[in-house]
């Protein structure tokens, strides 16, 4: 594309500056998308455009990229910068032939022919001048604004009404020498690579606007005409006795309760407030696995967004990640608590749809929830939802609530074509605003009811937070999940679309853990969160500088050299940026006195830093139990190791959402670690090194809580092995509040019933619960675990155990 005189762009630059705000998508090609800047890059357009080409030209400066008003020069041969697929469509005439574009990758194959060492990276680039979808029955303005390929009178008017909404996306490059190697440079393949290119930017175009949006009221008729609401009406009308016009009134008036009324000038208006709100409460946002997610958006997947639960603000802030990464912000299932006013129609218009807590047997209702879910998944919008069912008070996953997932699974069973695919996401932060109020709950206070006043106090404690951050777990194909568990799914379901086939709950239940075993895969390890969980460690919840900056390097080592998975995320730096983050965020305290500096928790606020920790105790919790059993365990061998960890690591699994695929090699690995940092000593046998003694029994303190309430349980079992899971885990819960009073503890999760609930079933299906005498595994742990204790704390369990079941 040849260069506008200087006068023209300069005027272009001038609007620009004035009338055009650009966001870049991904915000880093570079990093993100793996160009390579020692390669020649051309760029791939759409369609011919000076104010696109003027658009890219500002942001390709900024990132230190070639400009599209330079031509590339290889070997006396010039060739344009930009390569369009379409010429500048004329107010009148038609549009410009592409014969002369194709030429143009025929020329660059011919030139790869030439030279063997020679790399163009092709770099598809997508403008979009505002983002709305379009709706069903699309208006003239919406014609005017939004037609894909524009005369320039009709540029010019959305640069005027949509600048501000202006998107450029970069996609990972093509390397043109692999076309070229792989299938020549004749002309053939250019048209090939031309047709290839169009199929792309039409997919492209689909993932950042998304599908069109349904009039309400077709989307009301389409969901009353369905098979199975009729049928439900008329099930409605027999059981309540009354007519069924009546049954559909009520139907109607589920619809209305239920449906979102997704708004694009809502979410235009929503970006400015929510840019504005990040910026307030949040220094930053770190996003890791976007370009995953794009990537299943082009290929054509329906995905289902299944995020952790920490805050009211996880709505708004996946929402907003969607959208700056170039992706349609999902429809987002809601408790019908929060359907207030004002919020509840401002939440309805930005996707939401609201859900009841129950459906108490309400057949309609539930028809009409299900039909409304399948319409969403049939129209290719992605959903939302949060599978803890509520926010977690103690910053440890909750168990999975499985309403939601069956219904999804149960929507594929009955004929989705395209590909269904849950994306897990961690939502983390360095300040959640709710946690002062998750502890008085966790003590006893009632929950609040949402309000519209609970949103503007929340709105008046704004303060600089630290980051967010959002991590995009390991997806999960249905169809291949379902394939997994029944392979001949496809044909058993088409004999009946209705039938719940006797392997679906167990299969259900075991999504959901994999739901959140990857949720807890993806975890964000930041400064707040690794300095609670070291500080915590500690008996006064303070170190000398010095020696907390050791021991977090020590847990940096063990998380970037032996990772967790692949999709986690570790603060950069080291322990002493670590710790200087903590206290530029007021999470931790320096004192100074004429020994040294002392990094400590604030006595008020320590208990709510738990909540911290334990967004990431997973990470560390088997390194923690290996460095318990070094501590306390003399001269401890390797398969005594591993023997005890294998023992425990079902029930840390089921707490805490693990997954670990290979534990031998994991251990292993921390054990090698261990030796090369020095703490300590042998290959099969290992002796603790005297010199890093602290470190170790600092790291082994992480799971000493765990093990306490281990040695409670199998304590309870060994004496009285025929209890009931609910008298055991009655019994377990009074047992850990009278150790905590005796031994300090404050963890919140120590007191938590739900978790003695989670660890019995786990029990059950292990079966150690109601034997009539202990098994030999029963008595092996409890040998483990007590090994496991200070001398104190093991006699008052014994003692206690002893008191209660002597």
């Amino acid at each position: 594309m040849s260069k506008p005189d200087s006068l023209v762009l300069r005027a272009l630059r001038w609007v620009q500056k004035w009338m055009v705000h650009t966001i870049v998508v991904p915000e880093d090609p570079f990093d993100d998308l793996n160009l390579d800047k020692d390669k020649p890059i051309v760029y791939v357009m759409k369609t011919e455009s000076i104010s696109d080409t003027a658009a890219l030209s500002e942001i390709t400066s900024g990132f230190g990229m070639p400009s599209p008003y330079e031509p590339l020069e290889i070997d006396g041969l010039t060739v344009p910068r930009i390569v369009c697929l379409e010429g500048r469509k004329p107010i009148f005439g038609r549009r410009e032939s592409g014969d002369k574009f194709l030429s143009y990758f025929t020329n660059l194959l011919t030139v790869h022919r030439q030279r063997p060492e020679l790399d163009i990276q092709l770099v598809p680039v997508s403008l979009y001048w505002g983002r709305t979808p379009g709706k069903e029955d699309d208006t003239m303005k919406a014609a005017v604004l939004e037609r894909q390929s524009p005369t320039w009178l009709r540029k010019w008017l959305m640069i005027m009404f949509l600048g501000r909404h202006n998107f450029v996306q970069f996609s990972n490059a093509v390397s043109l020498r692999f076309m070229a190697d792989e299938h020549g440079s004749d002309k053939a393949i250019a048209q090939k690579l031309t047709r290839v290119a169009r199929v792309h930017f039409g997919r492209q175009r689909k993932v950042m606007t998304g599908p069109q949006l349904p009039n309400r009221n077709s989307l009301f008729d389409s969901l009353l005409k369905s098979e199975a609401v009729q049928k439900a009406i008329k099930e409605e009308a027999a059981n309540k006795k009354v007519s069924e016009e009546k049954a559909k009134e009520t139907a109607v008036k589920y619809i209305d309760e239920i449906a979102a009324d997704y708004s694009d000038s809502l979410i235009r208006i929503a970006e400015r407030f929510l840019t504005w709100l990040w910026n307030k409460l949040y220094s930053g946002i770190k996003i890791r696995g976007a370009e995953q997610v794009r990537q299943l958006h082009h290929d054509g997947h329906e995905i289902v967004y299944v995020p952790c639960h920490r805050s009211h603000m996880d709505y708004l802030l996946l929402s907003y990640i969607l959208y700056y990464q170039g992706m349609v912000p999902p429809h987002i299932a809601a408790g019908i608590n929060l359907n207030f006013w004002p919020a509840g129609p401002m939440f309805r218009r930005g996707g939401a749809f609201f859900i009841r807590r129950s459906f108490n047997g309400n057949k309609l209702y539930t028809a009409v929830f299900r039909e409304y879910l399948d319409q969403l998944f049939t129209k290719g919008y992605s959903v939302e939802y949060f599978t803890e069912g509520g926010r977690s008070r103690t910053g440890r996953l909750l168990a999975p609530k499985t309403g939601m997932l069956a219904m999804t699974v149960n929507s594929v069973l009955r004929g989705i074509e395209r590909p269904v695919t849950l994306v897990p996401v961690y939502l983390g932060y360095d300040h959640v605003m709710e946690v002062a109020t998750y502890h008085k709950e966790l003590s006893g206070k009632k929950k609040k009811k949402e309000s519209v006043w609970q949103v503007f106090g929340i709105i008046r404690k704004l303060g600089n937070f630290g980051h967010g951050y959002v991590n995009f777990g390991e997806p999960i194909n249905l169809q291949n999940f379902l394939t997994q568990q029944s392979p001949d799914w496809r044909e058993e379901m088409a004999k009946d679309k209705e039938q719940k086939p006797s392997w679906l709950t167990p299969a259900v239940n075991d999504l959901a853990n994999r739901v959140m075993t990857n949720i807890n895969g993806a975890a964000a390890v930041s400064a707040v969160t690794l300095g609670s969980l070291a500080l915590l460690a500690t008996e006064q919840n303070a170190l000398e500088r010095s020696q907390l900056e050791k021991q977090l390097n020590l847990y940096l080592n063990l998380l970037n050299k032996v990772p967790y998975t692949g999709y986690t995320s570790v603060v950069d730096g080291d322990g002493a940026s670590v710790i200087d983050q903590g206290l530029a965020l007021n999470k931790f305290v320096s004192e100074k006195d004429t020994m040294g500096e002392i990094i400590s928790l604030d006595e008020q606020t320590s208990i709510t830093m738990s909540y911290y920790r334990n967004n990431i105790i997973h990470l560390l919790i088997v390194p923690s139990l290996i460095a318990s059993c070094l501590v306390y365990i003399e001269n401890c061998k390797r398969e005594q190791i591993k023997a005890i960890v294998a023992d425990l690591y079902p029930l840390l699994k089921a707490e805490l959402f693990m997954n670990i695929d290979d534990l031998d090699a994991y251990i292993d690995n921390i054990l090698a670690l261990m030796t090369a940092e020095q703490l300590i000593d042998g290959t099969e046998l290992f002796k603790v090194n005297e010199a890093h003694v602290t470190q170790l029994n600092l790291l082994a303190e992480t799971v000493s809580e765990t093990m306490q309430r281990y040695a409670i349980i199998f304590n309870l079992l060994a004496i009285k092995p025929d209890l009931e899971r609910s008298e055991l885990e009655s019994d377990s819960y009074q047992l850990a509040q009278r150790l905590g009073k005796l031994h300090g503890v404050t963890a919140p999760e120590f007191y938590d019933k739900k978790l003695y609930n989670t660890l019995s079933v786990k029990l059950k299906d292990l079966g150690y619960l109601s034997a009539e005498q202990a098994n030999e595994d029963v008595i092996r742990i409890r040998e483990h675990v007590n090994q496991l204790q200070r001398s104190s704390v093991k006699q008052t369990i014994v003692d206690s155990v002893a008191a209660e079941h002597g």
